[in-house]
């Protein structure tokens, strides 16, 4: 069955871009463009993160052993991203496109301003038939400024310009249900959002050459499924992968996309690490909020604490009796005011409906 997507985000791993020896693979890059230009040429617009600025750097300078590793990293990071887009540039150049270098970091999607400002950026280059090279500014990205890997800065690309589907390009075929070396296993066709418990079938083992591994990659892929955008998995080495993938002749891993979310619900989904307070509530606010049978927004009468200091338009994490996670939302007012109408019935909201994002397991 083919798939009929429009706006692709093709998210390429380093494994794909590296060979055995941690030095760039040209030829795969190539490759890999004449088929994002063939995409292009159908009238799709695609938007690339691409791992490789480190192997770039590593295939032009030798670091002493001694240097330490952030510094390492930012080192080749800074030489290798420069290669690393000069080559994507004459591949494309090659077919006649102009692609556009944009880096990014974690503090890049802290609020919603700095957000709506990247966004507008991505618009302008599609709508000039630019087409976006992404990847994380290693640079300055270290320690907690760091995304988990490029696979979750590719799922809030997607999030944010509402795309049809995120490829991502891996080393294996999909996810197995078992060990992938294993002959035994074989690749999960689809996976819903029903399937739970990863970690019983997916290795741990992280990528030779990135940060990630496929538990990251099954918790990112099955967030962007529920917020109403398809996840592929596929093997980046295949020839002719996106092509084939996309004409439905390729074994992949699909994470089949629950109900689309607002555009505003999409970046509260991801922005939790900046969230500026926390709002326990009680086990009938919960109850009532995680009801899937109607759209209740989150009012003080159903709140029992509140941490942190926060004004309005700030996001708030929601936690239940227990402190457990149940989801994020936009504060219609700031703490202070929160304080005073704490557990008041006939109050105004502290988060509506609109502007809050459950926890996807207790819905």
């Amino acid at each position: 069955m083919p798939f009929t997507y429009k706006r692709i985000i093709v998210k390429i791993g380093s494994n794909v871009l590296t060979q055995q020896n941690g030095m760039p693979d040209e030829g795969r890059m190539q490759h890999l463009v004449e088929q994002i230009s063939g995409l292009k040429k159908e009238g799709k617009e695609v938007i690339v993160v691409s791992s490789g600025a480190v192997a770039s750097g590593r295939s032009l300078l030798s670091i002493p052993e001694k240097t330490d590793a952030v510094s390492a990293r930012q080192l080749l990071a800074s030489v290798g991203q420069v290669k690393l887009i000069n080559t994507y540039s004459q591949l494309f150049n090659q077919h006649g496109l102009v692609c556009a270098q944009v880096l990014v970091t974690k503090e890049d999607f802290r609020d919603r301003g700095h957000y709506l400002n990247m966004k507008n950026c991505f618009q302008v280059l599609l709508q000039n038939n630019v087409i976006p090279i992404v990847n994380e500014n290693d640079v300055i990205s270290v320690t907690e400024l760091m995304f988990t890997d490029n696979d979750e800065l590719a799922g809030l690309i997607a999030s944010m310009l509402n795309a049809d589907a995120l490829l991502i390009l891996s080393n294996v075929n999909g996810i197995y249900n078992g060990d992938p070396k294993d002959p035994a296993s074989s690749v999960i066709k689809d996976i819903d959002a029903s399937t739970t418990g990863f970690s019983s079938f997916v290795t741990t083992e992280r990528s030779q050459f990135g940060r990630g591994g496929m538990i990251t990659k099954c918790h990112m892929a099955r967030k962007v499924a529920q917020l109403g955008i398809p996840v592929h998995i596929a093997n980046g080495k295949t020839e002719n992968v996106l092509p084939r993938l996309l004409k439905g002749e390729l074994e992949n891993t699909r994470f089949l996309p629950d109900k689309s979310a607002s555009g505003k619900k999409k970046w509260i989904a991801h922005s939790g690490t900046f969230a500026k307070g926390v709002v326990q509530i009680n086990e009938g606010a919960k109850a009532a909020l995680c009801s899937s049978r109607a759209a209740i927004s989150l009012l003080p009468v159903g709140v029992l604490q509140i941490q942190g200091d926060f004004q309005k338009g700030d996001i708030v994490k929601l936690v239940d009796e227990q402190h457990r996670q149940v989801g994020f939302g936009i504060a219609e007012y700031g703490s202070e005011k929160a304080l005073e109408k704490l557990g008041l019935q006939k109050q105004k909201p502290l988060v509506h409906y609109d502007y809050l994002f459950l926890n996807p397991e207790l819905v």
